[in-house]
Formats: structure tokens, sequence, C-alpha cells
């Protein structure tokens, strides 16, 4: 069932995809551009927006450190005053591996700022904007917001003490901002990726399975945007199994979860 209008023709079409430095917000900024899109890519990397603009005649780089809520909204508003804003994407993040009995605040905090407070930042700044739009015809929708979570944050997670709570915030977000403002007539869906091959995943020294390129997910999540999916998860191999873990009770969560700790 589509909870969200199907949006597969993305011909000049404006999106705004924030963290599109590297990983899958640089592969999505990319299939986008394939597509037909505007795009406008973010990040704190100067020359990593370089380099995609170069390689992507057309789009548009804005640098922009999303922990800086000022600077966000003034992004937001130089982006409004070029045009409609169809789809705007939150794909910035930050990751560590931490366990209690190595606890740092300061990552803790890191965490917590690029991943969740940056997400509201945007949010603010963007929100009020997409409801002033009229809908666009082709999907009858004002506009659209994804925020990228993970399947991180379904349950608690073995060395996840920083990072799956914010994924974990994003979760209830989304589906919070879902339900006030699709009868508005801006849709909203969540992105929860398995392991993907960024950056981010690089640090870990475990195996990952299903592990997939950033192309792949970027094709995923242009798959489930033509669907109208609320949540996009992949690969399903994968997440299928992540999702079963939400319906254990306590003591075989607690124990299968202890498996993969001393793994």
């Amino acid at each position: 069932m589509a909870l969200n209008p199907r949006m597969a023709d993305w011909r000049a079409r404006s999106v705004w995809l924030v963290g599109a430095s590297s990983g899958i917000g640089r592969a999505t900024a990319s299939a986008l551009h394939a597509q037909g899109a505007r795009v406008v890519v973010s990040a704190r990397s100067a020359a990593a927006l370089r380099a995609f603009v170069d390689e992507h005649p057309g789009a548009t780089a804005l640098e922009l450190d999303v922990t800086d809520a000022a600077a966000v909204k003034d992004a937001a508003r130089k982006i409004a005053a070029q045009g409609a804003l169809d789809c705007v994407v939150y794909c910035a993040g930050h990751y560590r591996a931490m366990d209690a009995n190595a606890m740092d605040l300061g990552e803790l905090l890191r965490h917590n700022q690029v991943n969740y407070l940056g997400a509201l930042y945007l949010l603010d700044a963007v929100v009020p904007t997409l409801l002033a739009q009229p809908p666009d015809p082709r999907y009858g929708q004002r506009g659209h917001i994804s925020l990228m979570g993970s399947v991180a944050g379904y349950r608690g997670l073995p060395s996840s003490l920083a990072y799956g709570p914010t994924k974990a915030a994003l979760i209830n977000l989304s589906e919070t901002l879902y339900l006030e403002l699709h009868a508005q007539g801006v849709g909203v869906s969540l992105i929860s990726p398995g392991f993907v091959d960024t950056p981010l995943t690089r640090q870990n020294r475990f195996r990952m399975p299903a592990l997939i390129t950033p192309g792949q997910a970027a094709q995923e999540i242009l798959k489930g945007w033509a669907q109208g999916d609320f949540e996009i998860h992949f690969p399903k191999r994968f997440t299928r199994w992540m999702k079963a873990l939400q319906f254990l009770p306590y003591p075989a969560f607690f124990a299968a979860t202890g498996c993969l700790k001393k793994a």
C-alpha cells in the first residue's frame, strides 16, 4: 500500500540533499541528477561539493554545517528564493562505535548534534516553506521530506551506544511527521539502510552481512519513492531479519543480541 504519492518522474524537480559529499547522499544525488532533477547538494566539505558539481553539470553546491541552526535556515532561504522545493533529503550522519565501558561524552553529543539536531534544524527551516507551496500537479503534494535513519535504530545493539539512539529518534520523528504533515500535502519517508560501503561503515572491524554499494542504495531509495513507500529499507535480505528483532520479547531479544556481542 502506497503511503505517499509515487514519485518516479524527477525531471525538473528541485531536490536538496543535505549530507551529500560522500556515501549514500552523494550516490542518491547523482542518481537523481541522472533522472533530470535539479539537484542542490550540501555538506561541510567544499572540495567534495565542487567535485560533485564538476561531474554533474547543472547541479548546485551549498556548503553547510548542519550543526549551525542559523546557517541551515539561511541556506533554506537561498534555495527557496530560487523556486519551489520539491524534495528535501537529510543524509548527514556521524558514526563511531561505542561501548558503555568506554563512554565518550563528546562523541555522544556529536552524534546527537549531527544525526538528530541537524535534522531538526533542517525541518525548522523547510517545513513552513513546503506548507506554503501550492501542490505539484504531478503528485498532488506540496513537497516531500526524507530522513536517513538506520536499522541500528530499530532496537538497542552492541557497540551502538552513540549511534543507535540518534537513529531511533529519527524513526520516531519520521513517524510523527508523517502523521502531522501527510494530510497537509507534504510527504514524509524514512530511509533505513542496512550495511552500505561508505566512509562511516569502513570503520567497522566486523563482517558486515549483505553489504551493498552506495549506488545500489541510491537505486533502492529511488525505487522506494517510486512505490510511494513510507519506510524504504534495504537490502531486504538483511533488513527483514533486523525487523524481526522488533517483535522479540526482551528475554529472547537480549539472548540474540548477546550472541552478537560475543561474536
